[in-house]
């Protein structure tokens, strides 16, 4: 009897399927293999293994309890930990607890820390153009300044002038204007200003002296203190928001606006420059995206928390007032005086005051046809 062939055409048929599957997963798991191994080298985000951690050690220069003015950094440090799965991770430090909050700058240069989130005008002294990063009397409106800073010759400018000294700045917060400042007595003229002992930033600072005042430099956890013994009349600093968190209504109960001084506060997240070029281009990006994210928040979130501030300052005798337009006018000429003085004493403030006017003339045709009046 003949043995039966078991290879009949069925079996032969269900072999080959079952050969040619094997064949196409050991490629697929090959190809995989090549893939992720590729994504590790070039280290992209989410891949097993992929970079390494980065963990930075990130003073600033705001109090993170400062609503907007100081918080915005935490917004950036969890968007950035949930995004990489907790491997780049910032450990904020509170002003003081790891440098002088008028020191971040310095210490990042150095390197004895690699970041920190601070106001560049803090680095007026040894950086006469930073003002103009930071606070401009009679300045941009928030969203003009960041239209200047990402769409024409801001960023560059300002990593341009940082370079030299070894720092890498990102853009990385933002708020409107602060208010012009907290007094025992009404602000009527000018001539208030002579002997004033006031506590105030920037080229609005410079501006006050001009004025005769008696200006001076403390951190925000200082001025409630100083201004309580009478080592000062007055004082500016921040959002009403974040004044009267600190306690400036309890003292002095005339709030002026607008914050003529300061129309917008920028805030960046400034890198050592080497720490900065070492890092994969992959996590650059997601450092720069998180903080441009935290510009739009941290504008967001200071426009949203000041009316009903201010809505309750009549009930704790607060003085809600403005300042006239002719004081305003007076100001004005005295601040284009002083930018005049300081554009002569330094190029590169010269340099970046000249962008921002030539910007600011070109937006104008925009901004004063296409809004609503403020009165309408």
């Amino acid at each position: 009897m003949p043995v039966k062939n078991p290879w009949n055409n069925r079996t032969a048929l269900f072999a080959v399927v079952v050969a040619f599957s094997i064949g196409v997963l050991g490629a697929l798991a090959s190809r995989s293999e090549s893939e992720a191994a590729k994504a590790a080298a070039v280290g992209l985000p989410g891949t097993v293994g992929s970079a390494k951690p980065i963990t930075w050690r990130v003073p600033v220069a705001f109090g993170t309890n400062l609503p907007a003015l100081g918080d915005n950094i935490l917004y950036v440090t969890d968007t950035l930990k949930q995004a990489t799965n907790g491997r780049v991770a910032f450990n904020v430090f509170e002003p003081g607890m790891l440098i002088p909050a008028f020191s971040i700058t310095e210490g990042v240069k150095s390197k004895k820390i690699d970041a920190g989130y601070t106001w560049l005008g803090y680095d007026q002294g040894k950086i006469p153009a930073t003002p103009l990063l930071s606070a401009v009397p009679f300045g941009m409106e928030p969203w003009e300044f960041t239209a200047w800073y990402y769409e024409d010759e801001g960023q560059a400018l300002t990593q341009e002038i940082y370079k030299q000294h070894n720092v890498h700045p990102i853009l990385c917060g933002v708020i409107g204007p602060e208010t012009a400042g907290w007094f025992r007595q009404p602000i009527e003229t000018l001539d208030d200003f002579d002997g004033l002992k006031i506590r105030f930033a920037g080229l609005g600072g410079r501006v006050l002296q001009e004025l005769g005042a008696s200006v001076t430099m403390i951190p925000g956890g200082e001025i409630f203190q100083a201004l309580e013994k009478g080592a000062i009349d007055a004082t500016e600093f921040s959002l009403p928001v974040v004044d009267e968190m600190l306690g400036f209504d309890r003292v002095a109960k005339f709030n002026y606006f607008p914050g003529w001084h300061q129309t917008f506060t920028a805030a960046h997240l400034v890198v050592n420059l080497d720490t900065w070029q070492a890092l994969p281009t992959a996590d650059q990006v997601m450092i720069e995206m998180a903080c441009t994210a935290g510009v739009i928040r941290n504008l967001s979130r200071a426009e949203a928390l000041q009316g009903s501030v201010m809505q309750g300052f009549a009930d704790k005798g607060v003085t809600t007032a403005k300042f006239s337009n002719e004081i305003l006018k007076e100001l004005e000429i005295v601040t284009q005086r002083v930018l005049q003085e300081e554009a002569d004493a330094d190029p590169d403030f010269a340099r970046i005051w000249a962008s921002q006017k030539a910007f600011q003339a070109t937006y104008q045709h925009w901004k004063r046809n296409a809004y609503l009046p403020r009165d309408f």
